[in-house]
Order: structure tokens, then C-alpha cells, then sequence
């Protein structure tokens, strides 16, 4: 099971990141905390000081077109906020 499937990369993250040490993560919907803070621990050799999540329902869309009413829903996903020790740090954009 993939536990991480991607980071947050937004402009309030990234405020969160360098005023209180805290990333952003999507994670897997069947993932516990401690599963996530190994994950993170062992895929950027870092260590967690605690773990936040929050789960996210998917919303019903709608839109109107030529042929009619199209309505479906957004997928529902498990979002992850770790917080890391002092004086660590993880850098998304060093690869790029």
C-alpha cells in the first residue's frame, strides 16, 4: 500500500511550512498516523513530531450541456499534516 500519494503545495502549506515546521500530505484513505509518520520518516529522513488528518468527503458537481444534465462527484480523499522536529525541513522543489 502506497501511503503517500502526494504533497500539498499550496500557498497557505508553504506558510505553514516555514512559520511552523508543518507539511501537507494526500495521503492513502485507509492509512492510520502511524503509518503516515513512518512513511514520511523513511522517504525524506526526517523525524515527525506528531501527525494531523482530516478526511474529506467528495462533493456531488453538476454542469449543464447540449445533451443534458451531466451530474457525478469528486473523489474522496485523506489529507495529512505533519508536524517535524525543530530545525528539520523538507524541501519539495530540490528535485526540479
Amino acid at each position: 500500500m502506497d501511503i503517500l500519494l502526494k504533497p500539498i503545495v499550496t500557498e497557505k502549506m508553504t506558510m505553514q511550512g516555514e512559520e511552523f515546521n508543518r507539511y501537507g500530505f494526500i495521503v492513502d484513505t485507509r492509512a492510520n498516523k502511524l503509518q503516515i509518520k513512518k512513511a514520511v520518516e523513511d522517504m525524506y529522513g526526517v523525524s515527525v513530531e506528531s501527525v494531523n488528518t482530516m478526511r474529506y468527503l467528495g462533493k456531488q458537481k453538476s454542469r449543464y450541456t447540449k445533451s443534458g444534465i451531466i451530474e457525478g462527484k469528486s473523489k474522496s480523499f485523506k489529507k495529512a499534516i505533519v508536524t517535524l522536529a525543530e530545525g528539520e525541513k523538507i524541501d519539495f522543489y530540490s528535485n526540479i
